[in-house]
């Protein structure tokens, strides 16, 4: 046979593959194939739990319920010799960003986050590895969290039940885990936990927020990708007013409704995401909301800055910032 054609026929066998052609490039987060594959392009590296040399932070890896649904958490807990003597800690549940659809709580980049923050603010951390679309379409993700919350305020896992402080919860997360940590605070927020659980604080960095109108400088081309990743994400939505994605939406839950007394927002200016941020601290103080709203902003960085240059000045300044919040006696 002519190579020619025998180039031309491994093409097109190629071509016909539905496990290699390309059904949406999601560059650069993933790619998903028409045989319904999912390649991931980001956040795909893994690190074990266990002691951090660097900070003493111990961690380990608990799995939640049926360990076929794929729910598992990693409990970070910091050296207590560098903490108050027989003082409880608080617990902080904390969401993964990624767009929802890469990173896990094993991703270097959340390890070693938590490592930090864990060891700064002396406090007990709850990293969730939740499902994540297409595979699992929204509101899995939601579940997922939600439950977690509620493993965390049940459980008898031996460092929760000995050095967590149920009555100080912190929620909190980044990206779409920020976007998944108001929801879940909004839920939880509806029933009563177990434990006599009180959830203290809502965290939300850089959150994952949007809507059918565009706010202030918001780039129209943007929010045309935001639409389109959103309905991936979460195939029976109504669109970008969906409360779920817009939580200012006209059908969404009122903030006033949060369970919380503290919230921080933080934003930062060149983040595309920004003026969502900033909409939803301004909404909330307009609410009713009976507590207090901070918002941190960030000049000149970017989306979630503080995750890929951890050393700079300004990350550092953020990662205080957080510390004070989770600290801060009432």
């Amino acid at each position: 046979m002519d190579i020619k054609v025998e180039i031309a026929d491994f093409k097109l066998e190629q071509a016909m593959d539905p496990d290699a052609e390309v059904e949406r490039d999601l560059s650069p987060f993933l790619r998903i194939y028409k045989s319904g594959r999912v390649e991931r392009q980001l956040g795909t590296e893994v690190l074990p739990a266990g002691t951090d040399p660097a900070t003493g932070v111990a961690s380990k890896d608990v799995v939640l319920f049926d360990p076929d649904a794929g729910l598992w958490v990693r409990l970070y807990l910091p050296d207590l010799a560098g903490c108050t003597p027989d003082k409880r800690l608080p617990v902080v549940v904390y969401f993964h960003g990624g767009s929802f659809t890469v990173e896990t709580a094993a991703s270097p980049t959340y390890h070693n986050y938590l490592n930090s923050l864990v060891a700064e603010a002396c406090v007990l951390a709850v990293s969730v590895n939740f499902r994540r679309p297409p595979e699992h379409p929204l509101p899995a993700a939601y579940e997922d969290s939600l439950a977690a919350v509620r493993w965390v305020t049940e459980t008898g896992e031996a460092w929760i039940a000995e050095r967590g402080d149920l009555g100080r919860v912190f929620l909190a997360g980044d990206s779409a885990g920020g976007n998944i940590a108001h929801q879940v605070a909004l839920r939880a927020g509806a029933e009563v936990l177990g434990g006599g659980a009180v959830i203290k604080g809502l965290l939300l960095i850089h959150p994952f927020f949007w809507g059918a109108e565009l706010l202030g400088s918001e780039d129209p081309v943007f929010g045309e990708s935001i639409d389109s990743l959103w309905r991936l994400l979460c195939p029976g939505t109504t669109g970008l007013d969906d409360p779920r994605v817009n939580p200012l939406a006209e059908l969404a839950p009122g903030l006033g409704s949060l369970p919380c007394r503290r919230v921080l927002v933080a934003v930062a200016e060149k983040d595309r995401l920004r003026e969502r941020g900033r909409a939803y601290y301004e909404a909330l103080r307009r609410s009713g909301w009976e507590g207090e709203a901070l918002l941190l902003e960030s000049e000149g960085e970017q989306h979630v800055f503080h995750l890929h240059n951890p050393q700079s000045d300004k990350a550092r300044a953020k990662l205080r910032a957080v510390v004070d919040f989770l600290t801060a006696e009432e």
